[in-house]
C-alpha cells in the first residue's frame, strides 16, 4: 500500500534521487538537467506552499508540490507539479498524487488548479491529467524546448475545484 503524506526533512533524499531522474531527461520539466541539489532543493521544498510524498514500503516512489499560482489576487487558483520515480510509473501512484492534490487543494482553500506547462509530448499525463477533469484552455506554440523532440507547445490546463 502507498501512503502519501507532508514531505519532512528525512525524505529530501528520495526526493532528490526522484527529482535527479525526472529532470535529467529533459522532455517533461523546465528545469535544467544540471540543476542543482540545493536549487532542486529550493524549487521543490522551499518555494511551495506544501510538499508531499508517496512512500510504499519506507521508500518515496513518488512527489508534489502545491502553491498559489500567481500572487494576491490570483491566489486562489493553485499550480501542481509531481513526479514518480522511474521504475513506479504505470502503477496509478501519479493518479493517487492527483487525487490527493485535488483534496488538499481544496482544505487549502484554492478554487481550481492550473497546469502552466504540460508538455504536448507528454502524452501519459495529457490523458491522466484529462481523465482527472483538466481542460485544455490554451496553447504556447514551442514554449518547451525537449531534449530530443526540440521546440514543442505546451498546454495551460485548468479545472475548478
Amino acid at each position: 500500500m502507498t501512503d502519501i503524506r507532508p514531505a519532512t526533512a528525512a525524505d529530501w533524499p528520495g526526493l532528490w534521487e526522484i527529482f535527479r531522474a525526472v529532470v535529467a531527461t529533459g522532455d517533461t520539466y523546465p528545469y535544467g538537467p544540471d540543476t542543482t541539489e540545493e536549487e532542486a532543493k529550493a524549487l521543490w521544498i522551499d518555494a511551495p506552499q506544501a510538499t508531499y510524498v508517496a512512500v510504499k514500503d519506507g521508500r518515496v516512489i513518488g512527489t508534489y508540490t502545491l502553491k498559489p499560482n500567481q500572487p494576491a489576487l490570483g491566489a486562489h487558483v493553485c499550480n501542481a507539479g509531481y513526479m514518480v520515480a522511474p521504475d513506479a510509473r504505470g502503477k496509478g501512484i501519479g493518479r493517487a498524487l492527483c487525487i490527493h492534490s485535488l483534496d488538499e487543494a481544496r482544505k487549502f482553500g484554492f478554487r481550481s488548479m492550473q497546469y502552466n506547462l504540460v508538455v504536448s509530448t507528454n502524452k501519459g499525463a495529457i490523458r491522466l491529467w484529462t481523465e482527472m477533469g483538466f481542460e485544455t484552455v490554451g496553447t504556447v506554440p514551442g514554449a518547451f524546448n525537449h531534449a530530443t523532440e526540440g521546440y514543442v507547445d505546451a498546454l495551460i490546463m485548468v479545472r475548478t475545484l
